[in-house]
């Protein structure tokens, strides 16, 4: 792997981002409004500080997943992509670079979202740093699954139905609307097989305990390397063409 590819991967991606403000808006402020929105819908402080630290896990997880996944597919269909694998470059440079924009994109993402979540009364024993490093793992892991998922699209439109199959599943059973461990077996089972369980697992430890705990750091560490494995499957997706 190339640093420097990658990296000249990651600077063509934010100037391409640079000129498409709307994309920019949908990245960092959407989060945000919904927090604003569960905020004052529900209008229970209580409510509040027990889902929102949650929701700091998802919100960038679907969104960047999302963005993601549109954004490589266009690159395919455009044929930007098959024309850089005619380069001597690597696949893993091509999807790190990728990883790296959208990975500096979500820092800013989640920097608001939790700059929102404590503007709006969310209490919490650990550090917010902490509660923002963890969501920032898991935007990274949805910015990693949409690189793969976009491999097996043709539209945009197959984009979207993607959702379901990627997405929904894990925000179903990740322990964000009932405790995973009162499902039933088959669903908490199949829970232990989804990153996002492990994600949200992560920040509600870090949004209860000062520190980092043995059982914080595990999780993300679970977050982080689906996260790479995604990528490294990913790459597998890209077919090298000759000149």
């Amino acid at each position: 792997m190339s640093p420097a590819v990658a990296a000249a991967t990651a600077a063509r991606i934010l100037r391409q981002l640079r000129h498409d403000p709307r994309t920019v808006v949908l990245l960092v402020a959407v989060p945000a409004v919904l927090l604003v929105l569960l905020r004052y819908v529900f209008d229970d402080e209580r409510f509040f500080d027990r889902l929102a630290p949650q929701l700091v896990a998802v919100f960038p997880f679907v969104v960047l997943f999302l963005v993601t996944s549109m954004a490589t597919l266009r690159e395919r269909q455009s044929g930007t992509l098959e024309r850089l694998m005619t380069l001597p470059v690597g696949k893993l440079d091509l999807l790190f670079g990728y990883a790296a924009a959208f990975g500096l994109v979500a820092a800013v993402q989640v920097t608001v979202v939790v700059a929102a979540a404590l503007g709006l009364g969310m209490e919490v024993e650990g550090d917010p740093w902490v509660l923002g490093a963890i969501a920032l793992a898991d935007a990274l892991l949805g910015i990693a699954l949409g690189l793969f998922a976009s491999a097996f699209a043709r539209t945009e439109f197959q984009v979207v139905q993607f959702m379901p199959a990627f997405v929904m599943p894990q925000v179903l059973l990740c322990g964000l609307f009932a405790p995973r461990e009162d499902m039933q077996a088959v669903l908490e089972a199949l829970s232990y097989a989804m990153p996002l369980s492990y994600a949200v697992e992560a920040i509600g430890d870090a949004a209860s305990s000062t520190g980092v705990t043995v059982d914080l750091a595990a999780n993300t560490g679970v977050v982080l390397g689906c996260a790479v494995l995604a990528l490294v499957l990913g790459a597998a997706t890209l077919r090298r063409r000759t000149p």
